[in-house]
């Protein structure tokens, strides 16, 4: 089977933004996203930026094909500002991060759609678990021959992008010891995980042939790996990485892919293979993310040399920072290190917990992330909460 590259103009990016929808009463989540969709078609008529998602207690902010990340961001402004007043309307808010922090994910109400039904039919335990959600990233690839090498290096720092969105380390009211357990819960779905190594495009050709024949697929887009081609984009989508609680921290994430997929770019432009790992230290470093975030030492090359991330991280930045200042994204890419200095999302969750003693002070804190826009000081949010 020979699958079609939508080749793309070089770098272009576009976002995929999970939202809930919570009552901000009780922190629990609002099945209401029919309403806000009935609404919102209403209102505005075929509105493109906000999509329907699996379950009824999420929306799906979608930007346009951009050259930058803060034209990205300016997208999920808009829908922000259109969908907001119609989600208070139902009395919901919209709050985000990798998961929910104490609500049972087997209660949550399945989109009424043929695809998303028959997902939870076939995968029946874990279908009714993925109480998750997602920030993803698609770059444009000018040319076919470049996306395996380009996949393949973005398996290889996986972890690093990983581990500073993480955001879901409570599940269902506990706290599962993990930075982002939504990794642990999305692997479980078939074609789900990181992706296979691959050496060339027709490798992937006939990985998908196969994949039909046995009837482990029906069609490309069911293939859900952390990293893969979107062939009718003619982009590379990095699915990995939790939903982050507000837009700075999108922009951040949005930065690192979008200069990570160009800086790897220019290294086959200069005849050079971009670092690629040997699948094991690959899914070593994915799960060393999930589990211990930014105190995770990572797997460095296919030599074996490993780091703690905290400490190699500011050098990952700094590598990229060339790529940055040809695609504009400077500030995006080094807030991310303003923000681990800080601490990511699921520290700061934590702390908040820590704290108050209270998932619901956490909702409310990543309530008021998402309201502000950028990352918030666990002790201010957590003393407001308190009053």
């Amino acid at each position: 089977m020979a699958i079609d590259f939508k080749e793309s103009e070089r770098s272009t990016v576009g976002l995929e933004w999970e939202l809930q929808l919570v009552d901000p009463a009780t922190g629990r989540l609002s099945p209401c996203a029919p309403g806000v969709f009935a609404e919102l078609d209403r209102r505005h008529p075929g509105f493109p930026l906000v999509h329907s998602e699996m379950l009824q207690i999420m929306v799906e902010f979608v930007s346009r094909k951009r050259t930058a990340v803060a034209e990205c961001a300016r997208d999920m402004q808009e829908a922000l500002a259109v969908v907001e007043p119609i989600a208070a309307e139902l009395g919901a808010r919209l709050v985000s991060a990798g998961s929910h922090p104490f609500a049972e994910p087997s209660l949550q109400p399945v989109s009424e759609t043929e695809r998303y039904e028959e997902l939870v039919e076939r995968t029946q335990y874990w279908g009714h678990q993925m109480l998750i959600f997602g920030t993803h990233v698609h770059v444009g690839i000018e040319d076919r021959r470049k996306v395996i090498p380009i996949l393949n290096h973005l398996t290889a720092r996986l972890g690093h992008i990983q581990a500073f969105a993480a955001s879901s380390p409570f599940w269902a009211g506990i706290d599962t010891g993990y930075a982002d357990n939504r990794a642990m819960m999305f692997q479980q779905l078939p074609t789900a995980g990181l992706p296979h190594q691959l050496g060339t495009w027709e490798e992937l050709d006939d990985l998908v042939a196969d994949l039909l024949k046995v009837g482990a697929i029906r069609q490309y887009d069911e293939i859900r790996w952390d990293v893969r081609p979107s062939p009718k984009f003619g982009t590379i989508e990095v699915r990995a990485c939790d939903a982050n609680s507000n837009l700075a921290e999108v922009r951040a994430v949005a930065a690192l892919v979008h200069c990570l997929v160009e800086t790897a770019s220019r290294e086959l432009d200069a005849g050079r293979e971009p670092l690629a790992l040997p699948r094991e230290f690959a899914e070593t470093n994915k799960w060393r993310a999930a589990r211990y975030g930014m105190d995770a030492v990572l797997v460095e090359n296919a030599d074996g040399d490993q780091a703690p991330l905290r400490e190699s991280f500011p050098d990952f930045v700094a590598g990229l920072e060339p790529a940055a200042e040809d695609l504009g994204c400077t500030e995006d890419l080094a807030a991310c290190l303003a923000i681990a200095r800080g601490g990511v999302g699921y520290e700061r969750q934590r702390e908040v917990a820590r704290l108050t003693g209270s998932l619901q002070a956490v909702v409310a804190h990543l309530q008021a992330e998402r309201l502000a826009g950028r990352p918030l000081d666990p002790s201010v949010t957590a003393g407001e909460d308190a009053q």
